[in-house]
């Protein structure tokens, strides 16, 4: 059979025709299979939702109970028929619940991976390379510029710099869902024991991961502390805060900001940034073309980021790939801004030595 009976294009997003179901849709539709919480990929007002328990939980947290007219939690590996495909659910490891969508119908197998990274967290489950013959992925780092360091050597940067600047609150900007919470768990890992503040986009979602058993130790809220009183502690908040009148009621406050993006030194300084730590929860250049040789996929698809670079060395290494240039994507877990510059020439990138 061929892929494109199996998946396609519409404007709500990637259709499945034999099962009645659309993976990630952008806009409501009857029935829904939803990768993981993040609220580009995950929305409101669909008829039902196929989804991990964790993602339910997540979803339910955000957009109300009533989120959605039915919902279904699928079990990790567990096969659920819909309609003349069968379906399975296998990690992701992007944050917590998230999961690839495995897709197989006439022989042929058609995995999409959703937002995916390859490194360690602490807060949810590895990601699972699934053998396939169509592999589906992303492309938010899919430049060579883009190699993420350890996040655990980044997260010492921000212990460093607290023995450095007892006398500076140290705030990090990072986004509410997933980030945050690696970081955190990445501090009590490092032996981290003082509270950690948290701004109050932040509460729901600490508080929702602790329930669903992970360890973010003693979380206080800011509203709930004296400002002035918060030197030398770790304050974590959405990104835009750092930059706003609430970050100044702070004692000298260090500007810190977890991000992919990071890596890009004229972005942090754009940012205001005093201590960058480049953390994703997205795969970098490396990791993207080993999950793809990993999967032995033969045809990929390329559904956001940047798809030229990618699709340009999979051609290089004999690998079928396109662009689907989705709309829609790419607004919540890492700041994708437009990438300028230098940056913006992919294949030349790609030429310049960039093969396994």
């Amino acid at each position: 059979m061929r892929a494109t009976d199996i998946l396609t294009l519409t404007p709500q997003g990637l259709y499945c025709p034999l099962g009645d179901f659309h993976v990630d849709p952008v806009r409501p539709v009857p029935r829904a299979l939803v990768t993981h919480g993040h609220s580009d990929h995950a929305r409101a007002g669909h008829g039902a939702v196929l989804a991990t328990a964790q993602t339910l939980r997540i979803m339910a947290a955000r957009y109300g109970e009533d989120f959605a007219g039915a919902r279904q939690a699928a079990r990790l590996g567990e096969t659920i028929r819909q309609g003349d495909v069968a379906v399975r659910f296998v990690p992701a490891g992007h944050v917590l619940g998230s999961a690839q969508i495995v897709i197989e119908a006439g022989g042929t197998r058609l995995v999409v991976s959703g937002d995916y990274k390859r490194g360690y967290d602490p807060t949810c489950l590895p990601c699972e390379i699934v053998p396939c013959d169509v592999f589906i992925t992303e492309a938010t780092f899919g430049l060579p510029v883009f190699r993420h360091p350890d996040a655990r050597a980044e997260v010492d940067k921000l212990l460093a710099s607290l023995t450095l600047f007892p006398e500076r609150a140290h705030l990090v900007g990072a986004y509410a869902l997933g980030k945050a919470q690696r970081v955190m768990a990445l501090l009590r890992e490092a032996g981290y024991d003082r509270p950690i503040y948290v701004h109050g986009a932040m509460e729901k979602l600490c508080a929702l991961y602790a329930e669903l058993g992970v360890d973010l130790g003693e979380v206080v809220k800011v509203a709930a502390a004296d400002r002035a009183k918060l030197a030398g502690e770790v304050i974590v908040c959405p990104p835009p805060a750092i930059q706003e009148v609430w970050a100044r009621k702070f004692p000298d406050p260090v500007a810190g900001f977890a991000s992919g993006w990071m890596r890009v030194r004229a972005r942090a300084r754009q940012k205001g940034v005093e201590l960058p730590m480049v953390i994703s929860d997205h795969c970098d250049w490396d990791e993207l073309k080993q999950s793809i040789l990993e999967t032995g996929a033969g045809e990929v698809w390329v559904t956001h980021g940047q798809e030229d670079a990618l699709v340009h060395w999979c051609g290089t290494m004999g690998i079928s790939a396109r662009p689907l240039h989705m709309l829609g994507y790419g607004d919540e877990g890492e700041d994708t801004g437009e990438v300028t510059g230098d940056l913006a020439a992919p294949a030349a990138a790609v030429e310049s030595g960039e093969t396994p």
